[in-house]
């Protein structure tokens, strides 16, 4: 399954999508503790560097980016110099501003965070100041809102047209019970698909009508008055946030244990998520919801719009702050998670593509080969010397054929080549495996072109197979160390010297 979301995340495009929402300018302090306060008993931070960056709907606009997605934002700002900053920071990160609105009557929302270390390490939130209105918005603004959405959404130039809205409600005023129905309307007016992420406390039929939300446990168990505890109690409360709301699908965030999911009348079901160092839960909702709103506009289904989510859900966790991540990021973690034996024996054909969305990530090649009759100690310690040398190791295996050609001796290969394949791919240190029929491996490395190619045992560099063929693009061939005593011929002869020991005693 890794392989085919892999396919669908390059394959995305770059689908045009609309943000509204509560636009938050997120300021940060970082600071380093020396020491306590003469003039009260608090720590005293001495700062090191300020930073501001694009939060609340403007972060889901800024992660849209971040997986290169158009985006157009849909929001508010004061008319201040916060407001100011806001706009100039969306432009610079290639978000259309054409739908914010200056309201001299409220500030920009932001928020000011204060990060201590001590001794210039293990950051942390020491203090949080917000600067904000909550009131709804009103009057003119609202309209003036409304009818810009209704001209953008329903514009018949194909070049602007929008793929998907995405609500992000964080309660500062402008997702009022009007703006969230008109948007609804227009969607399903329009045939696009409208995501919500809720607001915490909000009045969820507000969102009546909308594809899609995307509550996390504690917002859904407050919106539905159901425990969300276990993942039985979280497609349950995924149901009931459906069938009351009127909705195609209801996402149901459970941190590490992944996502539930209700979609249309099919009953519930849960989407696992592998188990991440956990660094900072900030923005993670925001990232889960821009890769649903992607996936959605890429036209996928709910399952793997959740698995998607999931994966980009994941990787922000493990990142300090709100940062974007990228499709590169994605595929690397998709495919460097943990695989079946199964999943990691191709034909040539499959594996170039894979190595390519490899090599799309920054990944480098790593290519040995062997017959690995009598898989060993030697072939183990040779195998992990060649994945340190770089992040994606393929080991092509002579074919049963092919190791009969090598003369090896009688009654080689002991092992098939099948039995071989799973026995290679059974080990974490190996990425691929590959079988190949010629006598040497040339033309596969043809093919492939690793970046490097590595082989163990007592070859001399200049005595690889396939070497000049590899430098001849720039890639490096190195011979690895051996073990002495441990080679698979030296083993066989060992077994065969015993049983002739054997027959000579029973004699």
């Amino acid at each position: 399954m890794s392989y085919e979301l892999v396919e669908i995340v390059r394959g995305a495009g770059h689908p045009r999508l609309l943000v509204v929402g509560d636009l938050v300018l997120d300021r940060y302090t970082w600071a380093d503790a020396e020491r306590i306060s003469q003039e009260a008993p608090v720590m005293l931070l001495r700062e090191d560097r300020r930073e501001s960056r694009l939060g609340g709907a403007a972060n889901v606009a800024n992660m849209l980016r971040g997986l290169e997605a158009e985006v157009v934002m849909c929001g508010v700002v004061g008319d201040d110099e916060d407001g100011r900053e806001m706009r100039y920071q969306l432009e610079q990160a290639g978000i259309g501003t054409e739908l914010v609105v200056t309201d001299r009557q409220r500030p920009t929302t932001v928020k000011t965070r204060v990060i201590g270390r001590a001794q210039h390490r293990h950051p942390h939130q020491v203090l949080r100041v917000d600067r904000e209105s909550r009131e709804p918005l009103g009057g003119v603004i609202a309209e003036e809102m409304v009818a810009a959405l209704q001209q953008r959404i329903r514009t018949p130039e194909p070049e602007s047209q929008i793929d998907a809205v995405l609500v992000s409600d964080y309660a500062k005023g402008v997702c009022t019970a009007e703006l969230l129905a008109a948007v609804v309307a227009l969607g399903r007016e329009s045939g696009i698909p409208v995501i919500v992420d809720p607001a915490a406390g909000a009045d969820y039929r507000w969102y009546r009508g909308a594809t899609a939300i995307t509550p996390n446990r504690t917002e859904t168990a407050r919106a539905t008055g159901q425990q969300v505890v276990t993942i039985e109690d979280g497609m349950a409360a995924a149901v009931t946030l459906r069938d009351d709301l009127d909705l195609d699908t209801a996402f149901v965030t459970l941190d590490s244990d992944g996502i539930v999911l209700a979609h249309s009348q099919d009953a519930a079901r849960h989407v696992p998520t592998r188990r991440r160092e956990v660094y900072d839960i900030t923005g993670a909702g925001d990232m889960v919801l821009a890769t649903i709103g992607l996936s959605a506009a890429a036209g996928c289904d709910p399952d793997t719009m959740a698995r998607l989510a999931n994966t980009a859900g994941g990787l922000e966790v493990e990142k300090i702050g709100v940062v974007t991540v990228t499709r590169g990021e994605m595929i690397a973690d998709l495919l460097g998670g943990p695989r079946s034996a199964g999943e990691k024996i191709h034909s040539r054909e499959r594996l170039c593509e894979l190595l390519e969305a490899r090599r799309d990530s920054g990944q480098r090649v790593v290519l040995t080969n062997g017959c690995f009759d009598l898989l060993h100690a030697g072939h183990l310690a040779c195998l992990e010397q060649a994945a340190a040398e770089g992040e994606c190791l393929v080991v092509a295996v002579n074919s049963d054929d092919s190791v009969r050609g090598l003369a090896k001796g009688p009654g080689r290969p002991i092992i098939s080549e099948d039995q071989r394949a799973a026995m290679l791919a059974g080990l974490e240190v190996v990425d691929y495996v590959v079988i190949f029929d010629e006598a040497t491996p040339e033309a596969l490395i043809d093919v492939i072109r690793p970046d490097v190619l590595v082989k163990g045992g007592t070859y001399a560099v200049e005595e690889i197979v396939g070497r000049e063929l590899v430098e001849s693009y720039g890639g490096v061939a190195k011979p690895l160390g051996l073990i002495p005593g441990l080679s698979t011929s030296e083993i066989v002869a060992r077994i065969h010297k015993a049983e002739r020991n054997d027959l000579r005693r029973a004699g």
